[in-house]
């Protein structure tokens, strides 16, 4: 962000804060952990020079026993015996800085959009408005005059807009989330000045992760294509080619999986472009399975969540325009739905857009954050930057609890 330090990458030209940072080779602190000096062993008695007890919890040698008579706290918790209490992680925003799981990047999604709902929600009302007229304008333009191409050429036809506003709203709830992880309130013209600079190179990475894509898939089918345009069409060839042509899915969703922390790297470490892209790559790295997981299980909760809000709006568009349509299929002229039924149905993807499009976007920058937590340490940099006075230079003390007991 513009005035938001923590999310230089290693290596980059933003100098280290206070000289704090660890090197790539040193022991990452874990966030919240304080550990008491090595050369200051821990104090138990009551006076100088009293007889010191080697366990926590105890009374020093020779003085009164404190298990008699006295209530002992339970092993494990603070100040108890031959144990300690889990420190609690620092906590400024939506996400506690550490490691996160499964159900603490979607609790942070959800706490994103519910705390800053003014503008994750009417960013993506905005976006979703201009996305479904643009397509409702080219569909009514069209009215079925083509034929059966009338789906297809309103695919073409909105197809740059539903790419340049994913591309506008995606850089704008980045920055949203990057705020809301530090406790920042954020609003869409402080989002939109953070992230205009980077919009044009956003639009260039987002084209270029599809031709990577789609190029695989082209590759994968260019045999089969070729076979049938030279005008042969021996089944077993075919069969063997469309095989062929449909193990290149796979290939190009790994590397679509690989590659999908670059639009988060690209605007919160200001990299470029190709940089960027090996940046996810780097992230991604030992952990795609999870990372696979977590984005297909939020698409997955997104498209039920979607259909859930559509679903009573296509209906009732259907009830709406069903005797036109019924009309036109008995003229033979089913290139087109009537006009009823289409802004019904527009105004459920409206709806169904302004809720899952913060969520989803909002997930994959959470696993960056998560990622970047687990590799490089960014809890330390983003503690720091959301205020929390250090502890010792190796922790954050307010919210950490007590420290652990060494022996």
């Amino acid at each position: 962000m513009t005035d938001t330090p923590g999310w230089a990458s290693p290596g980059s030209s933003e100098p280290p804060r206070d000289g704090a940072r660890p090197t790539a080779d040193a022991p990452a602190a874990v966030p919240g952990q304080s550990a008491p000096p090595q050369d200051t062993p821990p104090t138990w008695g009551t006076a100088p020079g009293a007889p010191q007890s080697p366990f926590p919890g105890q009374a020093p040698y020779g003085g009164p026993q404190a298990g008699y008579g006295q209530q002992q706290p339970p092993y494990g918790a603070p100040g108890g015996p031959y144990g300690w209490a889990t420190p609690q992680s620092p906590k400024p925003g939506v996400i506690p800085l550490r490691p996160l799981g499964l159900g603490e990047i979607l609790d942070g999604a959800v706490s994103t959009v519910r705390r800053h709902w003014r503008v994750t929600l009417g960013l993506a009302f905005g976006v979703a408005v201009v996305q479904q007229g643009g397509s409702l304008a080219a569909q009514l333009a069209i009215q079925g005059n083509t034929g059966e191409l009338t789906p297809v050429l309103t695919t073409l036809i909105s197809l740059p807009l539903s790419l340049l506003l994913g591309v506008v709203a995606s850089a704008l709830l980045t920055m949203v989330v990057s705020r809301a992880i530090l406790g920042q309130a954020v609003s869409i013209g402080d989002a939109w000045r953070d992230a205009r600079p980077r919009l044009l190179q956003l639009v260039g990475l987002t084209l270029l992760t599809g031709l990577i894509a789609g190029g695989i898939v082209l590759l994968g089918f260019a045999p089969l294509i070729g076979y049938l345009v030279a005008g042969a069409e021996e089944p077993a060839i075919v069969a063997l080619l469309v095989i062929v042509g449909l193990l290149s899915l796979p290939v190009a969703f790994w590397i679509g999986i690989q590659l999908s922390l670059a639009a988060p790297a690209l605007m919160l470490e200001k990299q470029g472009v190709i940089t960027a892209l090996s940046r996810s790559r780097r992230l991604v790295r030992r952990s795609w399975w999870r990372i696979c997981g977590i984005t297909v299980l939020s698409q997955i909760i997104a498209a039920f969540v979607a259909g859930v809000i559509s679903t009573p709006f296509t209906i009732a568009g259907m009830v709406i325009g069903f005797d036109d349509f019924v009309g036109q299929i008995d003229s033979g002229d089913s290139g087109s739905m009537p006009a009823a039924m289409l802004i019904t149905i527009a105004i459920g993807g409206v709806l169904s857009s302004t809720v899952t499009l913060p969520f989803t976007a909002t997930i994959g920058v959470l696993l960056y954050v998560d990622q970047r937590i687990r590799r490089e340490a960014l809890d330390i940099e983003l503690a720091r930057a959301a205020g929390l006075p250090e502890y010792g230079g190796t922790g954050w003390g307010d919210q950490a609890g007590p420290a652990p007991t060494r022996f």
